[in-house]
């Protein structure tokens, strides 16, 4: 019950809202102006007549718009609204004409310059207000429908923000399984050797796995962290092939804060080490280095391995692609991830993304 007042109440506060006092007086202005020239009593009984008839056909407007809730099928709210109004001039005229008369003299329906003149107002009332009404409705419906559309597309723009958090966290959890399965690869190479390096690269390789793991599920981290996981898997992998892999990070002061998806370029150096320098008879070396350049970061791994040409490719196209598509999603379509052959032998790997977009 309490709601169903309550909801009575906002109504009528909508009919007699501010808005719809500055509406009438709008109009009353307007009309006044174009009647002063033939008006030959006082000007303030015009504004007054004007001000009272126009505040009547917005009030009669507004209360046919917010009652009943709902009308019989075969009738159109508009049309009730615009009948409204045509039926408020009349009486309202007669009223205010009746009031506003001169103390003395005959009766309205005595006095025939002034009915001629009610008539008049009468019939400009009725020409007039259903088409101010009309424009009214006009107003409305093109209001109405810019806020629906705007609401459609900030709803579109939400959904779309969704889908794009569902498929990156999909990508990650792809991403996770594929890193351990490789770290445990290593592991069971060095076990299978029986090197005497096994046991401290598996000690190495249980520290850095516990750093690592929690960073794997956030959606975003810095370069610098990732270049801490970079640097924390080659100097396992070197102390695993410790005459055939040497590396190098060059990172261009301030590039450390700049975002980058978790495990990003150590994907890239994955293959560096897995398809060129593994597989290499004298291993090779490992250059990462990143610069910021016209608002775009752009990070370089590039091993003297195999090359593209000679490399294995299992699982390589997989973990590219998946990487492109996560850039794709953070950054957009101009974040690039290109391979080209590096001069001498080796690959190249270049990731680039707009530092801007991604920090707006």
């Amino acid at each position: 019950m309490d709601t169903v007042a309550g909801s009575i109440g906002q109504r009528l506060l909508a009919v007699i809202h501010w808005r719809r006092w500055r509406a009438a007086l709008v109009l009353a202005g307007i009309f006044s102006l174009l009647l002063l020239p033939a008006w030959e009593n006082h000007v303030w009984v015009l504004l007054l007549r004007m001000f009272v008839v126009c505040l009547m056909c917005v009030l009669a407007f507004g209360f046919w718009e917010q009652f009943p809730r709902r009308l019989p099928r075969w009738i159109a709210r508009w049309v009730v609204q615009v009948g409204a109004v045509a039926l408020t001039v009349p009486p309202t005229m007669v009223t205010l004409y009746i009031l506003t008369g001169p103390e003395v003299g005959p009766a309205l329906w005595q006095d025939k310059p002034r009915l001629q003149s009610l008539f008049i107002m009468i019939v400009l009332g009725l020409l007039i207000g259903p088409w101010v009404a009309l424009g009214a409705l006009v107003r409305q419906r093109e209001a109405m429908a810019r806020h629906q559309a705007l609401s459609f597309a900030l709803e579109r723009s939400e959904l779309e923000r969704r889908a794009t958090d569902a498929r990156l966290a999909l990508m990650q959890a792809q991403v996770q399984p594929h890193f351990l399965f490789n770290t445990l690869a290593n592991v069971r190479a060095l076990v299978e050797t029986g090197s005497p390096q096994a046991l401290p690269v598996l000690d190495s390789l249980i520290a850095y796995l516990r750093a690592a793991v929690p960073r794997l599920n956030a959606a975003m981290g810095t370069l610098g962290d990732e270049m801490g996981l970079v640097r924390a898997y080659l100097d396992i992998m070197a102390m695993r092939m410790p005459d055939r892999l040497s590396f190098r990070i060059n990172l261009e002061p301030g590039t450390d804060a700049l975002p980058c998806p978790p495990m990003a370029v150590l994907t890239l150096v994955e293959n560096a080490v897995r398809h060129g320098i593994d597989p290499a008879e004298d291993g090779g070396t490992i250059d990462i280095t990143a610069s910021l350049r016209g608002g775009v970061l752009h990070i370089t791994v590039s091993d003297s391995g195999l090359g593209l040409g000679s490399a294995g490719t299992g699982g390589l196209g997989t973990g590219l692609s998946t990487l492109r598509q996560r850039l794709a999603l953070c950054f957009g379509p101009t974040a690039t991830l290109s391979l080209t052959e590096r001069a001498g032998g080796g690959v190249v790997a270049t990731l680039s993304w707009p530092v801007r977009e991604a920090t707006a």
